[in-house]
């Protein structure tokens, strides 16, 4: 059986082998992506996005997201399992930052991941000092979709790449122990990966990055209403599960389900007991 996945584990793969992500939400998603071989499975705030149906991810709060990670533990998956610290949840105090990132880990991530370059480095630090590895994010950051006037490629000119190295660095001071970058240019992204000596995870950013993440839902063709240019879809399981629902709608309607074989049935004593007949098996 292959060893679990830990921080060291993944910091030891800076330059090597590609790292693989995906997000997970729940047990049966996370033993998916544990059996397919991924490394890393981030509960991402996405889920109010791709399973709660919010219009972005500034709705879910840490509540929400412990009671996803625990679903994903639970699985047992070898990966490991990173929970996203929700909007608002290290914006306030470093204490509440802590506290939050504890309620993370106790619920079943080995670590979490946070938004923002330099100025989130004492929120880093903190959760770092309580022994929590934390996983960076810089590029396009979701969490301030209004603040950057939507979700917007980064990093395009020669100042904003130049504090994009800058801001990797001071994350990498801090103590992080990977970096997801997105979207960003590929070439941004190469100059970072070669500025850090932790890894770089990216999403939207190119192939230059020490791995890869992307959303499951986007991955399986499960969400199919946005099709961001760097997703690639390895199914088509929406489409699949559309129409397999449609067939059990027109068996029931048409009474071919359930089947005989699909029925339970009483023995023949009883059913001659209570008067009844025809074929019966138990």
């Amino acid at each position: 059986m292959a060893q679990k996945m830990t921080a060291p584990a993944v910091r030891a793969r800076k330059g090597t082998d590609p790292l693989v992500m995906v997000t997970a939400y729940d047990a049966p998603g996370a033993r998916m992506a544990d059996e397919a071989g991924v490394d890393l499975i981030l509960v991402g705030d996405s889920l109010a996005m791709v399973v709660l149906g919010y219009e972005d991810t500034l709705q879910v709060t840490t509540e929400d997201m412990a009671h996803h990670i625990a679903a994903v533990a639970r699985a047992k998956p070898r990966c490991m399992v990173v929970g996203d610290l929700p909007w608002m949840s290290y914006h306030v105090s470093v204490e509440d930052t802590v506290r939050n990132a504890a309620a993370l880990v106790r619920a079943g991530a080995q670590a979490v991941k946070l938004e923002g370059g330099a100025k989130r480095v004492p929120m880093v630090s903190a959760i770092v000092d309580a022994e929590i590895p934390v996983m960076g994010h810089i590029g396009l950051t979701p969490q301030s979709v209004h603040a950057m006037g939507g979700f917007k490629v980064q990093g395009k000119s020669v100042d904003a790449a130049a504090l994009l190295v800058e801001d990797a660095l001071a994350l990498e001071a801090a103590g992080v122990f990977s970096l997801v970058l997105e979207g960003v240019p590929d070439e941004v992204a190469r100059m970072v990966t070669a500025a850090v000596s932790v890894p770089t995870i990216g999403i939207g950013a190119g192939p230059w990055c020490d791995g890869q993440v992307l959303v499951f839902h986007d991955v399986l063709g499960i969400e199919d209403r946005i099709v961001p240019k760097f997703v690639r879809r390895y199914a088509s399981l929406r489409a699949d599960g559309v129409a397999a629902l449609a067939a059990f709608a027109d068996d029931v309607r048409a009474r071919r389900f359930p089947s005989d074989a699909e029925s339970y049935h009483l023995s023949e004593d009883v059913s001659r007991a209570m008067g009844l007949y025809g074929s019966v098996s138990a």
